[in-house]
């Protein structure tokens, strides 16, 4: 479900995304091509001068929450999958090739490329440089925290893009049944 905001700004959505019925879009958000955006997901820029841009082949999986405060910008960037149950709040930059997983939050911060926070973490007001990974459970909010963090691996690059591949297909896949219906 597509809504303004009290600005009566609407969500731009690229007709080659996939939107499940039951996500709820409000205001100033802009969705790329082959972004899959799961059942139950709230994507909400309704707070004066608030914005989210999720670009191409991105991954909103089932009930993501993504909100941004009065005048503060969510940017998710290509190819990046955010896990079922997920909060993304406003201000926030993630990179692209990033995993955020299942009950994260990330607030306040920015994410490089190619990093992983993993299961139930949090990120809040600190900058975490690209191929880190922030371990399942640990809060990251401090930036002295960020110099313990590991690099990413082989297989956790590996799954990140395994992740990817399956949501763009999810895309294909549904838009395919569109058409057929």
């Amino acid at each position: 479900m597509l809504f303004p905001n009290p600005e009566n700004q609407r969500p731009k959505i690229s007709e080659k995304a996939w939107i499940s019925e039951t996500a709820i879009i409000i205001g100033d958000v802009t969705i790329g091509d082959n972004v899959f955006v799961a059942h139950n997901a709230i994507i909400r820029a309704d707070e004066p001068g608030s914005s989210i841009v999720i670009e191409n082949n991105c991954n909103v999986q089932d009930n993501v929450i993504i909100h941004a405060l009065s005048k503060s910008k969510v940017l998710v960037k290509s190819n990046t999958s955010l896990a079922h149950g997920c909060i993304v709040h406003g201000p926030c930059t993630i990179g692209q090739r990033c995993f955020v997983g299942f009950g994260a939050v990330v607030f306040d911060c920015s994410i490089g490329d190619d990093a992983l926070v993993l299961h139930n973490a949090t990120v809040r007001g600190v900058q975490v440089p690209g191929e880190k990974v922030v371990p399942d459970g640990r809060a990251i909010t401090r930036q002295e925290d960020v110099e313990e963090l590991e690099d990413i691996t082989a297989e956790l690059t590996k799954f990140k893009a395994s992740v990817i591949n399956a949501n763009v297909n999810l895309v294909n896949d549904y838009k395919n049944l569109e058409q057929e219906a």
